[in-house]
């Protein structure tokens, strides 16, 4: 009795390892007509790898928090929005990463972001920003008023930014024309600053620039270039897509 019960349970237990074995084939094959599933298992060899556009998502959720919320602002060194950077030149959107990395921009957090950014990720963050806002070049823009363009001549500042300050003469320089007012006034005194380990930027043209002018003037300045016609837009992202 006892020899036909372990037989039993044996034959049991190797029936319910058939139905499981079945199963489990069955929930791995494709139905009739339905074309082999190719992704990979959890845990497999050779998984799919994430494609480009998946790797430039990652690399910029990073920059989501403050450059995809219109209207966000920071508050160092003082308050004010973070700057539109999406339809910005790529290569003056790498040049001041790298900038921020070496320190020559001192700035704690954009310092810690762009630290650990190599040359390819800083090219293909700087490719999706210059791209993502999709709008039309600016028209021209009216003469200046006059104290605003004894200013501008003062700075020959269209000798750079170019014409209606959205064209510079070369990919380094920045759009300025339609940015926010009080995050220009910000990095325009910036380049005033010296000596200090956490705040202002090292550059000798704008150095050299924007110390002819006071905080009253170059306020002048930055309420004139945002409320001009811009290529520069905030895209609004979410860090849950």
């Amino acid at each position: 009795m006892r020899r036909q019960l372990q037989i039993s349970l044996a034959l049991m237990l190797a029936g319910s390892a058939f139905v499981v074995a079945a199963q489990s084939n069955a929930s791995s094959s494709p139905a009739p007509g339905q074309a082999p599933s190719t992704t990979n298992p959890a845990g497999a060899t050779g998984a799919a790898t994430p494609g480009p556009q998946a790797n430039v998502q990652a690399k910029v959720a990073m920059c989501i928090g403050c450059h995809g919320i219109p209207g966000y602002q920071a508050t160092f060194p003082e308050v004010h929005k973070v700057p539109m950077i999406a339809g910005q030149n790529a290569q003056y959107i790498a040049n001041a990463l790298a900038a921020y990395a070496k320190g020559d921009r001192k700035h704690p957090t954009m310092r810690g972001i762009a630290l650990p950014l190599g040359d390819k990720d800083i090219a293909e963050i700087s490719n999706y920003y210059a791209g993502l806002a999709k709008v039309d070049a600016v028209p021209p823009t009216v003469e200046a008023p006059a104290d605003i363009k004894k200013l501008l001549d003062k700075g020959a500042c269209a000798s750079c930014h170019g014409a209606n300050f959205s064209k510079p003469i070369d990919g380094t320089y920045p759009k300025i024309a339609g940015q926010h007012a009080d995050y220009l006034y910000v990095a325009l005194k910036s380049y005033q600053i010296e000596g200090k380990p956490y705040h202002g930027r090292t550059n000798a043209v704008m150095a050299g620039q924007v110390k002819q002018f006071s905080h009253a003037e170059l306020k002048l300045l930055s309420q004139y270039l945002a409320g001009l016609p811009s290529e520069l837009r905030t895209v609004p992202q979410s860090r849950f897509r």
